[in-house]
């Protein structure tokens, strides 16, 4: 079973390397998106797997809402400083002010949708023409209708009925002037997978991927960390679990799951034995409706 597993990890390896070259081959101007989360996280060692010794043909950007989890952001400052990689920080309250944008109300005040404005203006500054990111097959609905090359329009919209055919690992690439290309090395990955090769490779974390103790609040059956982010109510309750995180998204919009996995290994055995997707538990802004990533997607969202 180990062998097959090692043939099994070294096969999407492969196949993701090919992808990050070939970024790199046919884009003049491609960046990593990246959030300090393990799937950006796994990104950057394929990187260094394709690239090294050489320096990545990209820099590293993060769409900071000011909503991160500071756990995230240490570690996305550290990883950039140690690799002497160019990392671009660009911050959805800058662009809130800028354009003068609605701040969102309510309990859970997410700045998610917002941050299409602040990755539109990005690709803008720096004419991106490529954009690579973390995205995998088993994360929600919308990523069934999308490819490893997913080209968005001139406005940075996507639509699911163009979509291109992507036959024997051949990757198109052309574009119109103004369009520019999401790319997604690990789409073929599952959340298991990422974790597989997280312990093969001794992938180093942040911490809030592990068992700690942290002050929630239960909300529909999820449990959201306290924090200035949120309102708390009078009726709420606030707890102190031990708990992790399966995903890194903003502190607003990301629940976290009880849990008392300390190691990889103890995850690894978790997330096999549970039968929801890691979005489908623990992403409170997923839940808006049946489609609200494919619609955030067709507005520009990545």
């Amino acid at each position: 079973m180990s062998a097959y597993r090692l043939d099994y990890l070294d096969q999407l390896e492969s196949e993701a390397i090919h992808i990050f070259r070939e970024v790199a081959g046919q884009f003049e101007k491609p960046a990593l998106l990246f959030s300090g989360g393990k799937d950006s996280i796994t990104l950057v060692q394929l990187a260094l797997k394709a690239f090294r010794p050489g320096k990545f043909p990209f820099p590293l950007v993060h769409i900071d809402t000011g909503h991160n989890f500071k756990e995230a952001l240490d570690y996305r400052d550290r990883l950039a400083e140690t690799l002497g990689e160019k990392l671009i920080v660009r911050h959805v309250g800058d662009t809130i002010k800028a354009k003068q944008l609605t701040e969102p109300k309510g309990k859970f005040a997410s700045r998610n949708a917002l941050q299409t404005f602040t990755l539109l203006d990005t690709i803008e500054e720096f004419k991106f023409d490529a954009c690579i990111g973390g995205a995998r097959r088993d994360e929600e609905k919308a990523r069934a209708k999308e490819r490893i090359f997913s080209v968005r329009d001139e406005f940075g919209q996507w639509d699911p009925k163009l979509q291109r055919p992507e036959l024997w690992n051949t990757y198109n690439g052309k574009i119109h002037k103004g369009e520019n290309v999401r790319v997604f090395p690990i789409s073929n990955w599952t959340e298991l997978d990422v974790w597989n090769y997280i312990r093969r490779e001794k992938i180093e974390l942040p911490s809030i991927y592990f068992s700690h103790e942290r002050e929630v609040i239960e909300h529909e059956g999820q449990l959201v960390a306290v924090s200035d982010f949120i309102q708390l109510e009078a009726s709420d309750k606030v707890l102190t679990k031990k708990v992790r995180y399966r995903t890194v998204g903003d502190m607003t919009c990301t629940a976290a799951v009880e849990s008392g996995a300390s190691t990889i290994d103890d995850i690894i055995t978790e997330i096999t034995a549970t039968k929801t997707s890691e979005r489908g538990e623990t992403r409170i802004d997923d839940k808006v409706s049946e489609a609200a990533m494919e619609d955030r997607k067709k507005n520009g969202y990545f």
